[in-house]
């Protein structure tokens, strides 16, 4: 891994941990182990180490979801997948939140102008949970399907972050996993074998 992508790595990850406003240019050269001159000379604002971690984070959401669409064989399966993304990442949602939420709230409060580039990765997943719910039949609401399944992993971050509940995030995931089941099981068989 090159300089740039360690500054890039290193961001995301104390942008998520103590937030963007917080985390100074010291704190990443200090993370990667360099000089600020060699940090500006990749870097001069943060603002452009922001735009590069959300290219980063849009890169590797992308890059997850064609994994799960091609490791499952169905698109109930896939959906299921990012359901279960709360618990595979429950140790940093309990610390910290999401990723996603918590970058997208900071930089809503701040009015900060990659606010919307910061919600594209929202918008990749609603597009792709679109795009599978079509693929289960429900043409006419795969976008409010989608919005509820998204609020529904958003609402459980929160209050795991807030309560620290892995309990709670598991009952909440099986509830969901057994809606989904209930809803698209016919529409899935269906699905599995023209796909």
């Amino acid at each position: 891994m090159g300089t740039r992508e360690q500054i890039v790595d290193a961001a995301n990850r104390l942008f998520y941990e103590q937030g963007y406003e917080p985390t100074s240019f010291a704190s990443i050269a200090e993370a990667v182990g360099i000089s600020r001159g060699n940090f500006y000379y990749h870097f001069k604002t943060k603002d452009e180490i922001l735009e590069a971690v959300i290219q980063a984070r849009l890169a590797s959401t992308r890059e997850m979801l064609a994994c799960w669409y091609e490791g499952a064989a169905s698109p109930l399966e896939r959906i299921q997948r990012f359901v279960e993304i709360v618990i595979a990442n429950r140790k940093d949602i309990e610390n910290y939140g999401c990723p996603v939420g918590t970058l997208t709230n900071e930089l809503a409060k701040l009015e900060h102008p990659l606010r919307a580039q910061a919600a594209g990765v929202f918008e990749t997943f609603r597009n792709w949970l679109r795009e599978q719910f079509e693929a289960l039949g429900r043409q006419a609401d795969a976008n409010d399907l989608a919005l509820h399944v998204l609020t529904f992993s958003q609402g459980v971050a929160t209050l795991l972050n807030a309560f620290g509940d892995h309990d709670y995030a598991q009952r909440e995931v099986n509830r969901l996993n057994a809606w989904l089941i209930a809803q698209f099981a016919n529409a899935n068989d269906v699905a599995t074998r023209t796909a």
